[in-house]
């Protein structure tokens, strides 16, 4: 936590001469939030998709941000933000095992007091991005308020710290005038949850990992998006890599792994390349994931808008060969040109069941064999054998909707639930012109993990109600009530509410 805090301090700093430069339009944010359920954890719906800022039972918090955005208008342009949270958050209990009375004592954890969710800088030239810091991403496939969440990176954790580089927004293709356009970027990120983790192990069972290193890539085509049809394919991919792994059996360190941060490994990383001498895998360096991501609009002449998309997650080559059945994120997307009762409306479908096949062979695994032949499969979505799933501080770095290791409180620091099936669905609209709403429903089932199975599988429903009231009298003001409920045997009971007030505004520094 105090490296943590120490390289966000940096990044203040580093902030400071752009703050001072004449004519700097900067706005900000300050806010309060309040909110409390019946169980130790918030319900489903209000703790996803939040950047992990509200996970608790209870909690009361303040945060402040200020930012200020890129001028894509000009050749060279600069941003930066700066967002900070701090208050009270309940505490859960997770199991941890005494060695010396031999039995699980429950300790209890919270989130921290204080902590800088966002701080980050941003330079731009031509069509080239570079961002350092941390800056909560968005989906280039799904919406953000409206959908279950992206599959590789939906910002339902909070956001790593590191540096990327990118296009800005969607760029022409060259000899295409602007029928053809490209987007992407490339970045390395430390998640600095390497305490938590410790923190929220058993230290009895399996594995905990710290001190990892997150690589992601994207990139996506798609045409002229004036037109009333606009196409659009892509692919994400990310790796975890470096750190250290720590295994227990039955109470006792048996092992210690350390993997390589060194360039080879950050190389390797780019091309999925054979891990070498790293001890943590040979085969490829580093967890990998990732999807192929396609979507198909149509604006009707009067301005409605239907769009159809298609995630297609994968962990390993049989997935990036899409041998993995029906699996993925299906979805719909309607938008009106109008406020209005129904602004937009989404309707996904989820199906993470076939994960390649039960069957896992690589001629590799088992050299000297007389079998030559390939059948790479039982992939485990988001698990790793060297790696605690793929997440920050509990939560899902890909969708909320698969059950994140935060809410294991036997201290598993790995997904249970990912063999599932679900759908969502989500409208957004105005009541009256100040008021807006928002409501979710969904309903998962799942079936465990591939390599440990349910014998009865747990099934979930999860509501959602939102209502936000911008006053006329006071811009900038709103006024956000929540409630939430889980049912079911995968969350267990639990209803919940959420409050919070924000104002935004903007100054300028130079007049």
């Amino acid at each position: 936590m105090m490296r943590s805090m120490k390289t966000h301090l940096l990044l203040m700093v580093l902030l400071t001469p752009l703050l001072l430069m004449a004519q700097v339009d900067v706005d900000y944010e300050a806010g309060v939030t309040v909110n409390a359920s019946s169980g130790q954890f918030a319900p489903y719906y209000i703790a996803s998709n939040r950047g992990g800022t509200i996970t608790q039972s209870k909690s009361f918090m303040a945060h402040g941000a200020l930012w200020h955005e890129l001028d894509t208008t000009r050749r060279f342009s600069y941003g930066f933000g700066a967002e900070l949270w701090t208050g009270f958050a309940s505490s859960a209990e997770y199991d941890r095992y005494d060695p010396e009375t031999q039995h699980f004592n429950p300790v209890s954890r919270h989130p921290s007091r204080a902590w800088a969710q966002q701080i980050y800088a941003q330079v731009k030239y031509r069509g080239v991005l570079a961002t350092l810091g941390a800056k909560a991403p968005e989906s280039v496939l799904v919406d953000n308020r409206l959908s279950s969440g992206d599959l590789i990176m939906s910002g339902n954790a909070r956001p790593p710290i590191g540096f990327e580089l990118g296009f800005v927004n969607f760029q022409n293709f060259p000899f295409t005038k602007g029928w053809l356009q490209i987007q992407g970027k490339v970045g390395y990120y430390k998640p600095g949850d390497g305490k938590w983790m410790e923190n929220h192990y058993n230290y009895y069972n399996h594995f905990v990992s710290a001190g990892l290193w997150l690589h992601y890539k994207q990139f996506q085509l798609r045409t002229k998006p004036s037109q009333p049809v606009m196409f659009s394919i892509g692919a994400q991919a990310a790796c975890q890599f470096a750190g250290s792994m720590s295994t227990y059996s039955n109470g006792v360190l048996v092992s210690t792994m350390k993997m390589p941060a060194d360039l080879k490994a950050f190389f390797r990383t780019i091309i999925a390349g054979s891990g070498g001498s790293n001890p943590g895998d040979k085969f490829v360096e580093g967890n990998h994931l990732g999807s192929w991501d396609i979507a198909l609009r149509y604006r009707l002449p009067s301005g409605h808008m239907v769009r159809g998309y298609h995630q297609r997650i994968w962990e390993d080559g049989s997935g990036i060969g899409m041998l993995n059945g029906f699996d993925g994120l299906w979805g719909i997307e309607y938008r009106s040109p109008h406020k209005g009762i129904i602004n937009a409306a989404v309707v996904e479908y989820l199906d993470l069941t076939n994960q390649s096949g039960p069957i896992h062979w690589a001629p590799k695994d088992f050299e000297g064999t007389a079998i030559t032949k390939q059948a790479t499969g039982n992939d485990d979505y988001y698990n790793n054998y060297t790696y605690n799933g793929y997440q920050i501080r509990g939560m899902s770095v890909g969708s909320p909707f698969v059950k994140s290791p935060l809410y294991n409180t036997d201290g598993y620091l790995r997904y249970t639930d990912n063999m599932m099936r679900g759908f969502h669905m989500a409208l957004t609209g105005n009541i009256i012109a100040p008021l807006e709403y928002r409501a979710m429903l969904s309903f998962r089932k799942t079936w465990g993990t591939p390599f440990l199975p349910r014998p009865k599988p747990l099934t979930g429903t999860s509501i959602f109600a939102e209502v936000i009231y911008r006053p006329v009298a006071v811009p900038g003001l709103s006024l956000t009530a929540q409630v939430g409920v889980d049912r079911g045997t995968l969350y267990g009971n639990n209803f919940g509410a959420l409050l919070s007030l924000t104002y935004h505004g903007n100054f300028t520094i130079g007049r």
